[in-house]
């Protein structure tokens, strides 16, 4: 896994978003600590309004973002959505007002709407060897769950020295520091499709996740994952201090049993990849995730939370690490920024269903009623991606095109019943052939 880092671009765009990362983390635990400053013990009400700002953002200003980018050079945009999220955040030391948070955060995660997506984007030409984009992919996917247990660690000895509103000075060095490792690599040019208008730019890799199945299926599968994932993140604290009686340590620990397994996932999937098809180790970990979660509507126990957090990590890391391979052999290299930003999106509108659905039933109706709840969600979108992604999804199709001429270009090779070549969805490939 780690050899990839033997490639100085990729190294440095490793470290930049490592080290944006751990600023990112550093910002949460003071966003906290400000929202309870400003509004007591409405702090929850206010982290809550800014996480739905957030993901609203996200899914609808990431496709724009991505039709910027296709009009701008690749470097020059994410050093300066580097630059721009750096200056954000330094004006969150000075809030006095719970609105100004909002703003703040808004312009924050619209900023990062554009970066996230033309970064991941980015990878894939940086390491054009499929083996080496899959350590890569699981690499960066360590890295995610080993900064949500340093972050709060190192919040927690900082904030022995200084006071919060330090803390985002950290985040403002990591995108900083983000920037400066970006700029310091020469980026391979990004490939270059045919002039297209914004609107068409902005609406192309939703349109091509619509028309590919593979990308259908995936789509569904990211109810699952946010399903499960919402379960975690939104009702852990409520499951140990409410349910079980413990206290915030306790909390902590079950937060770091979920990225234990998805830690472990990690380091195992270069492997199973090499062995396994991307399609049933995915639905293998969104199985896992249901089976938790279902599950947790029985625990009394921490030992047993540990155990189901674990699993669900675990089940976490399965479906989300493939996925840059997957919309990596879905689009033409000059579409693929379009489909990441599609992908960003859709995913995160997954999201922003399931975090207030996560706690509407957990106050409504109880914690074992919201478990399970939400792995019926989970259980109905998986067996929905089995119906849409289909078992047989070979690279090459064999398809005809009647609605070209005879001796157009694109007909150079045919075949008795048609021609064959990888299957992307394009201008002239606006269908998937009906076969398949």
């Amino acid at each position: 896994m780690l050899n990839v880092l033997g490639y100085r671009t990729f190294r440095h765009l490793f470290a930049a978003q490592l080290i944006a990362l751990i600023g990112t983390g550093l910002a949460t635990v003071a966003l906290g600590l400000l929202a309870w400053q400003l509004a007591g013990d409405d702090a929850g009400l206010v982290l809550g309004t800014a996480l739905a700002i957030k993901m609203i953002a996200y899914v609808t200003l990431a496709p724009a973002a991505a039709a910027v980018a296709e009009r701008l050079p690749r470097r020059a945009f994410l050093v300066a959505l580097d630059l721009v999220r750096a200056g954000v955040v330094l004006f969150l030391p000075f809030v006095t007002e719970v609105w100004q948070i909002y703003v703040l955060i808004f312009f924050l995660q619209a900023a990062s709407a554009g970066f996230t997506p033309a970064f991941q984007a980015t990878i894939p030409d940086v390491l054009p060897d499929e083996k080496d984009y899959t350590n890569a992919l699981s690499l960066m996917r360590l890295t995610e769950d080993l900064e949500q247990l340093v972050s709060p660690m190192l919040a927690a000895v900082l904030l022995t020295l200084v006071s919060f509103p330090v803390l985002f000075g950290g985040t403002v060095l990591g995108f900083a520091v983000s920037a400066l490792l970006v700029g310091t690599v020469a980026l391979p040019a990004r490939a270059v499709g045919d002039p297209q208008a914004f609107w068409t730019s902005m609406t192309k890799g939703v349109r091509i996740y619509l028309a590919t199945p593979r990308l259908r299926g995936l789509m569904v599968m990211e109810m699952s994952v946010a399903a499960a994932g919402a379960m975690v993140y939104v009702n852990t604290v409520v499951l140990v201090q409410a349910r079980l009686g413990l206290g915030a340590p306790q909390v902590a620990l079950a937060f770091a049993a979920f990225g234990a397994g998805s830690m472990l996932a990690a380091f195992l999937l270069p492997r199973m990849l090499e062995r396994m098809a991307d399609r049933p180790v995915m639905l293998t970990g969104a199985a896992l995730m249901v089976a938790g979660v279902a599950i947790t509507a029985l625990v009394g126990n921490l030992a047993v939370l540990l155990v189901l957090w674990a699993i669900i990590g675990f089940g976490f890391s399965l479906t989300q690490t493939p996925i840059g391979r997957i919309l990596n052999r879905s689009a033409h290299p000059e579409d693929r920024p379009a489909v990441f930003a599609a992908q960003f999106a859709l995913s995160h509108a997954a999201w922003l269903v399931t975090y207030p659905l996560a706690g509407s039933a957990g106050s409504a109706f109880g914690l074992p009623a919201a478990a399970v709840i939400l792995a019926a969600v989970g259980a109905v979108s998986l067996l929905a991606v089995m119906r849409l992604w289909p078992s047989q999804d070979p690279a090459d199709i064999v398809h005809d095109h009647h609605e070209l001429p005879p001796d157009h270009p694109h007909l150079r090779d045919p075949t008795a019943n048609g021609h064959r070549h990888p299957y992307l969805i394009d201008d002239l490939h606006r269908r998937w052939p009906s076969a398949t």
